[in-house]
């Protein structure tokens, strides 16, 4: 399992009705990409609750080969020609969780980082953010949680999906666009365990 995002920033006074229409015209292009386990079409809007416009979809790849055949393909290549190449973040998924509202349409993300510092011991600091995450997936009103490591840059990233728009969790909230899930079966567990 791997874990991907990309955040494109936008212009303050940038029109997110045009952002909203792509996702309504391209989005069904993934619902049945080999290797995706979920992409959640993520948006920030400035003034609410956010400093900035911002498109940052999240994506839970069930193989590398998916994920691989996405960045080399059509539609990446759509979004580098329209809005230049972003820096994709991107890490190995520790754990994926469904929650209680599993079956919902998700409508609000929220994204968790957390640095590991210089010297914390791996593999504790990953069982307490499973835990966590764990936890996470257990509240009323989420949809599914996925927890991720970047060895890059040494980060946990924990991404929770809500049935609802006002989550009481701690980091960026984003509204959910769309959801497209054609794996999304095979990401139960993960890979601690």
């Amino acid at each position: 399992m791997h874990v991907m995002q990309y955040e494109i920033t936008l212009p303050a006074d940038y029109d997110m009705g045009i952002i909203r229409k792509r996702v309504a015209e391209k989005g069904p292009l993934l619902d049945d990409f080999p290797g995706l386990g979920l992409k959640a079409y993520l948006i920030r809007e400035r003034g609410d609750d956010s400093p900035v416009n911002q498109y940052a979809p999240f994506y839970v790849w069930t193989t590398h080969a998916g994920m691989n055949s996405f960045l080399l393909g059509p539609g990446f290549a759509g979004i580098v020609r329209d809005f230049g190449r972003p820096e994709v973040q991107h890490g190995s998924g520790l754990v994926h969780l469904e929650g209680p509202a599993h079956a919902s349409v998700p409508r609000t993300a929220v994204r968790r980082r957390q640095p590991v510092p210089e010297g914390t011991a791996l593999s504790a600091l990953a069982e307490e953010a499973v835990r966590e995450t764990e936890r996470l997936a257990g509240l009323d009103g989420v949809v599914c949680a996925t927890l991720a490591l970047d060895p890059r840059h040494w980060e946990l990233s924990q991404f929770t999906l809500w049935a609802h728009d006002t989550p009481r969790a701690v980091g960026d909230h984003y509204q959910v666009l769309r959801l497209s899930q054609p794996h999304r079966a095979e990401l139960s567990g993960g890979d601690l365990r």
